[in-house]
Protein backbone atom coordinates (compact mmCIF):
# COMPACT_ATOMS: atom_id res chain seq x y z
CA UNK A 1 0.00 0.00 0.00
CA UNK A 2 2.67 2.52 1.03
CA UNK A 3 4.64 1.61 -2.26
CA UNK A 4 1.30 2.85 -4.20
CA UNK A 5 1.21 5.45 -2.55
CA UNK A 6 4.81 6.76 -3.09
CA UNK A 7 4.38 5.69 -6.98
CA UNK A 8 0.95 7.34 -7.05
CA UNK A 9 3.20 10.91 -5.97
CA UNK A 10 5.93 10.30 -7.62
CA UNK A 11 3.87 10.23 -10.43
CA UNK A 12 2.10 13.76 -9.70
CA UNK A 13 5.13 15.09 -9.03
CA UNK A 14 6.65 13.98 -12.42
CA UNK A 15 3.17 15.46 -14.24
CA UNK A 16 3.02 18.43 -12.97
CA UNK A 17 6.35 19.65 -14.06
CA UNK A 18 4.87 19.78 -17.51
CA UNK A 19 2.55 22.59 -16.28
CA UNK A 20 4.13 26.17 -15.65
CA UNK A 21 2.65 29.70 -14.69
CA UNK A 22 3.70 32.78 -17.27
CA UNK A 23 7.36 34.10 -16.58
CA UNK A 24 7.27 37.87 -15.36
CA UNK A 25 9.58 38.50 -17.89
CA UNK A 26 8.15 42.30 -20.28
CA UNK A 27 10.93 43.58 -22.79
CA UNK A 28 8.59 45.93 -24.43
CA UNK A 29 8.37 49.52 -24.17
CA UNK A 30 5.12 49.97 -21.73
CA UNK A 31 7.15 49.08 -18.74
CA UNK A 32 10.02 51.75 -20.07
CA UNK A 33 7.23 54.16 -20.13
CA UNK A 34 5.22 53.99 -17.11
CA UNK A 35 8.59 52.90 -14.89
CA UNK A 36 8.87 55.40 -11.71
CA UNK A 37 12.04 56.72 -12.69
CA UNK A 38 9.68 58.82 -15.32
CA UNK A 39 7.97 60.03 -12.26
CA UNK A 40 10.88 60.73 -9.63
CA UNK A 41 14.66 61.44 -9.92
CA UNK A 42 16.33 58.17 -8.52
CA UNK A 43 19.50 58.45 -8.46
CA UNK A 44 21.87 55.11 -9.44
CA UNK A 45 22.29 53.73 -5.87
CA UNK A 46 19.07 54.19 -4.71
CA UNK A 47 18.02 52.00 -8.59
CA UNK A 48 20.86 49.70 -7.62
CA UNK A 49 19.10 48.99 -4.32
CA UNK A 50 15.58 48.71 -6.07
CA UNK A 51 17.15 46.48 -8.80
CA UNK A 52 18.91 44.12 -6.16
CA UNK A 53 16.27 44.04 -3.72
CA UNK A 54 13.14 44.97 -5.33
CA UNK A 55 12.71 44.43 -8.78
CA UNK A 56 12.37 40.36 -8.85
CA UNK A 57 8.94 40.54 -7.15
CA UNK A 58 7.89 44.78 -7.76
CA UNK A 59 8.54 44.98 -11.42
CA UNK A 60 7.73 43.20 -14.92
CA UNK A 61 11.20 41.58 -15.17
CA UNK A 62 12.20 38.89 -12.90
CA UNK A 63 15.53 37.41 -12.93
CA UNK A 64 14.15 33.28 -12.10
CA UNK A 65 16.78 31.32 -10.37
CA UNK A 66 17.12 27.47 -11.64
CA UNK A 67 14.95 26.23 -8.94
CA UNK A 68 11.71 28.17 -10.67
CA UNK A 69 11.74 25.74 -13.30
CA UNK A 70 11.02 23.02 -10.50
CA UNK A 71 7.11 22.45 -9.43
CA UNK A 72 5.48 23.39 -7.23
CA UNK A 73 8.16 25.95 -6.21
CA UNK A 74 7.53 27.92 -9.63
CA UNK A 75 3.84 27.87 -8.45
CA UNK A 76 4.87 29.72 -5.29
CA UNK A 77 7.45 32.20 -6.92
CA UNK A 78 4.86 33.01 -9.18
CA UNK A 79 2.25 33.54 -5.97
CA UNK A 80 4.85 35.70 -4.31
CA UNK A 81 5.28 37.96 -7.75
CA UNK A 82 1.81 38.28 -9.02
CA UNK A 83 1.09 39.34 -4.82
CA UNK A 84 4.23 41.88 -4.85
CA UNK A 85 3.22 43.46 -8.14
CA UNK A 86 -0.23 43.92 -6.90
CA UNK A 87 1.29 45.96 -4.07
CA UNK A 88 3.76 48.07 -6.13
CA UNK A 89 5.65 47.77 -9.42
CA UNK A 90 7.68 49.87 -10.17
CA UNK A 91 7.71 49.21 -14.01
CA UNK A 92 3.72 50.39 -13.84
CA UNK A 93 4.72 53.25 -11.03
CA UNK A 94 3.77 56.54 -13.60
CA UNK A 95 0.21 54.63 -14.32
CA UNK A 96 -0.78 55.20 -10.79
CA UNK A 97 -2.90 58.10 -9.07
CA UNK A 98 -1.02 60.86 -7.11
CA UNK A 99 -2.53 59.37 -4.17
CA UNK A 100 -1.55 56.00 -4.57
CA UNK A 101 1.78 57.01 -5.27
CA UNK A 102 2.31 59.02 -2.25
CA UNK A 103 0.66 55.87 -0.20
CA UNK A 104 3.12 53.45 -1.53
CA UNK A 105 6.25 55.87 -1.01
CA UNK A 106 4.87 55.75 2.39
CA UNK A 107 5.22 52.21 2.43
CA UNK A 108 8.45 51.98 0.92
CA UNK A 109 9.72 54.03 4.16
CA UNK A 110 7.26 51.55 6.59
CA UNK A 111 8.46 48.29 5.25
CA UNK A 112 12.28 49.49 5.26
CA UNK A 113 12.41 50.40 8.65
CA UNK A 114 10.13 47.50 9.74
CA UNK A 115 11.83 44.73 8.33
CA UNK A 116 9.42 43.36 6.83
CA UNK A 117 10.41 44.34 2.87
CA UNK A 118 12.62 42.24 1.42
CA UNK A 119 10.93 39.11 2.71
CA UNK A 120 13.33 37.18 4.20
CA UNK A 121 12.19 33.85 2.52
CA UNK A 122 13.91 35.83 -0.33
CA UNK A 123 16.70 37.10 1.45
CA UNK A 124 18.13 33.92 2.65
CA UNK A 125 19.03 32.59 -0.48
CA UNK A 126 19.71 36.39 -2.35
CA UNK A 127 22.15 37.38 0.20
CA UNK A 128 23.03 40.85 -1.82
CA UNK A 129 19.31 41.75 -1.34
CA UNK A 130 19.29 42.36 2.29
CA UNK A 131 19.45 46.10 3.19
CA UNK A 132 22.01 47.34 5.61
CA UNK A 133 21.64 50.33 7.94
CA UNK A 134 22.66 52.91 4.86
CA UNK A 135 20.88 50.81 2.39
CA UNK A 136 17.73 51.57 4.09
CA UNK A 137 18.82 55.11 4.77
CA UNK A 138 19.37 55.92 1.31
CA UNK A 139 16.46 53.92 0.34
CA UNK A 140 13.75 55.78 2.69
CA UNK A 141 15.52 58.95 2.40
CA UNK A 142 14.59 59.04 -1.15
CA UNK A 143 11.37 57.65 -1.02
CA UNK A 144 10.61 60.89 1.58
CA UNK A 145 12.21 63.50 -0.68
CA UNK A 146 9.78 62.09 -3.16
CA UNK A 147 6.64 62.66 -0.97
CA UNK A 148 8.02 66.12 0.16
CA UNK A 149 8.10 66.80 -3.81
CA UNK A 150 4.62 65.56 -3.94
CA UNK A 151 3.65 67.91 -1.09
CA UNK A 152 4.67 70.47 -2.72
CA UNK A 153 3.76 70.07 -6.02
CA UNK A 154 0.44 69.06 -5.62
CA UNK A 155 -2.72 70.08 -2.86
CA UNK A 156 -2.78 67.42 -0.44
CA UNK A 157 -6.33 66.62 -1.10
CA UNK A 158 -5.29 64.67 -4.49
CA UNK A 159 -2.24 62.59 -2.02
CA UNK A 160 -4.72 62.20 1.32
CA UNK A 161 -7.43 60.42 1.72
CA UNK A 162 -9.95 62.41 4.12
CA UNK A 163 -10.67 60.93 7.35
Amino acid sequence: MLRKILLLLLAVLVIIQFFHPDKNTNTTDTAAKNDISKVFPVPDKVQDILEKSCYDCHSNNTEYPWYAEVQPVAWWLNNHIEEGKREVNFNEFASYSLRRQYKKLEEIIEQVKEDEMPLSSYTLIHKNAVLDKDKKLALSSWAGAAMDSMKAKYPADSLLRKK
